[in-house]
């Protein structure tokens, strides 16, 4: 099927809102990729060029999509300077324009639950405050037990954690359409939205088409987290999610421990992900950004 990548959306600001919508899907899309990068390098300690052939890896199948094509990209660049992995001197602190944060106010006016948009937006806010990070690292600990289990099974369950995610984070995002459809009057194409950020934006994935004909076979789908994408792998993706879990045997939805784990465990780490997150906004254009070897301050700008 061809992708558009454009189209009338409705009146009274129909297409700005589903563009804010678009931009807090995106915001979920890049921090989830940024924990799958950190899971795999600091539990399994593999270097960005292997993780840069993992994402190659994976962009051929269901998690293919524009921003796990740049990560792969981004994972195998060396910085001009140092010969390092570009991403290991990017200062992990990520900015942030306000589209997600506007997507998860207008959740909680809505009264819908759009929590993975929400945490991707705390976790930038998070990696801005790099010195009391730095700070607390030395004060709070974690635990020091290394994964010992098998490598190639736990980067499949990252993998099924990072798609069944995606899952829920793009579900969050149309069930919040849905609500604003209602609120404002309008007459909203869900299909069609699908089918234009599959043609061409920064969360353009594959799996994206197959919301596209489930919203074709019935237009009035509630959420559309409930397609049979791939019960296997979210069933395994709810395991690797327990391993962070304080009660890994209670299956139940835990979102506020979940939730407090995170924060304690980020507000301790003196490195964080962002800087991953820091060179997809270099990828996308000429911003600017910090590095771990200059004083705080000094910007580096990109040359695309």
């Amino acid at each position: 099927m061809a992708c558009r990548c454009a189209a009338y959306i409705g009146e009274n600001g129909a297409g700005h809102y589903v563009k804010m919508c678009h931009n807090g899907i995106e915001y979920g899309d890049m921090q989830m990729i940024c924990e799958a990068y950190a899971l795999m390098k600091g539990l399994l300690g593999m270097k960005a060029p292997e993780m840069g052939a993992i994402f190659t890896e994976w962009n051929q199948g269901m998690l293919g999509s524009f921003l796990i094509e740049i990560t792969a990209d981004i994972l195998k660049q060396k910085d001009p300077v140092t010969k390092k992995p570009i991403v290991d001197v990017i200062l992990d602190t990520a900015g942030q324009k306000g589209t997600g944060k506007w997507t998860s106010v207008n959740a909680l006016d809505m009264g819908v639950p759009a929590p993975t948009i929400a945490e991707s937006v705390f976790a930038r806010c998070l990696s801005a405050v790099k010195e009391e990070r730095v700070a607390a690292s030395k004060i709070l600990k974690g635990p020091k037990k290394k994964y010992r289990g098998s490598k190639t099974a736990l980067v499949k369950a990252i993998h099924d954690a990072l798609y069944c995610s995606k899952i829920c984070s793009y579900a969050q995002g149309f069930q919040l359409m849905r609500e604003a459809q209602k609120e404002y009057k309008w007459q909203l194409n869900f299909g069609e939205i699908a089918q234009i950020w599959r043609g061409g934006c920064i969360i353009r994935a594959t799996f994206l088409q197959k919301i596209t004909e489930a919203y074709a076979k019935n237009p009035a789908l509630a959420n559309c987290s409930s397609i049979r994408i791939s019960t296997r792998r979210c069933r395994r993706r709810r395991r690797t999610g327990a391993r962070s879990s304080p009660s890994p045997r209670v299956r139940r939805a835990r979102p506020t421990f979940s939730s407090s784990l995170a924060y304690y465990d980020g507000y301790r780490s003196a490195r964080l992900p962002a800087n991953l997150l820091q060179g997809h906004a270099i990828f996308f254009g000429a911003h600017t950004y910090e590095r771990t070897d200059q004083p705080r301050g000094n910007s580096t700008t990109s040359t695309g």
